[in-house]
């Protein structure tokens, strides 16, 4: 298996005077991939030698911030690893900036509204701002939802490729948590044809009896995004078939959540620079 994009391997080769700063580089090789990885395929991306990669894939896989999968050979990003994404987005510095923006969606659509972002099988939530309204469903920054049966979870899923997402859901069987849940992958697959063409995704409480929710992508530079705005509703106050009135709001919302980001690695880079 050889690596053949330069702009992956360019960006996150491992180097630096110590050999935290290597391990460190190794990992961003991992991850900037979706797919595992050999042994022989890392030391062909890094260009270092093969008793120098083992031993850092040992380190890293005693520690775990790397994974070693069922036929023994490849790797793949470990809990620890993927806890540190999390708790990355959870708390940067742009927590706040992003607040403003769902407090602005809520106080606009009159319903709840979370960021959320993709953790192995699961989307969590990185944060939420609750309406006033006296009926609401609690779910706090932190919560953890099924992928399957989510807005956000078919948003996520639509962006992978067929093969990405039998592997990721043979991992993670699809539980029914009410009638609505599609527990089948044919149908699924159709499900997430619909999700790629409308641009956004509903959970009509396929998740929680009585939940409707609508999601859209936060927009990324690099094209892939791996975090959704989202509304949620009781139903007994909005239809699924209301919730897409709302769209344009949320999608106005994610723009700016994905405007954020951006100046983000902007001021980055130039720093960098």
């Amino acid at each position: 298996m050889r690596i053949v994009s330069a702009s992956a391997s360019d960006a996150a080769e491992p180097g630096g005077d110590t050999p935290a700063i290597r391990l460190v580089g190794l990992l961003e090789v991992i991850a900037s991939r979706d797919r595992f990885f050999s042994l022989q395929a890392l030391v062909e991306a890094t260009g270092l030698p093969k008793p120098t990669v083992h031993r850092m894939l040992q380190q890293l896989e005693t520690a775990g911030y790397l994974q070693r999968e069922r036929d023994g050979r490849h790797y793949g990003t470990g809990v620890r690893l993927r806890r540190l994404a999390e708790n990355l987005l959870l708390n940067d510095s742009h927590h706040g900036a992003r607040r403003a923006v769902l407090r602005q969606l809520v106080d606009e659509i009159g319903e709840s509204c979370n960021l959320t972002a993709l953790s192995g099988s699961e989307v969590v939530y990185l944060d939420r701002v609750e309406t006033a309204a006296p009926l609401r469903f609690d779910l706090h920054p932190g919560s953890r939802v099924p992928v399957h049966c989510s807005a956000s979870g078919k948003i996520f899923l639509a962006q992978m490729t067929r093969e990405q997402r039998r592997r990721l859901l043979a991992h993670a069987p699809l539980e029914r948590c009410t009638p609505n849940t599609l527990t089948d992958l044919d149908k699924l697959e159709r499900e997430l044809r619909r999700v790629l063409r409308d641009g956004c995704a509903v959970d009509d409480e396929e998740f929680l009896p009585g939940l409707v929710c609508l999601a859209v992508r936060v927009p990324a530079a690099s094209g892939h995004s791996n975090q959704c705005v989202a509304l949620q509703a009781p139903t007994m106050r909005l239809s699924a078939s209301k919730a897409r009135l709302l769209l344009p709001a949320l999608q106005k919302a994610a723009t700016a959540l994905g405007e954020i980001d951006d100046d983000g690695a902007a001021v980055s880079a130039a720093a960098a620079g």
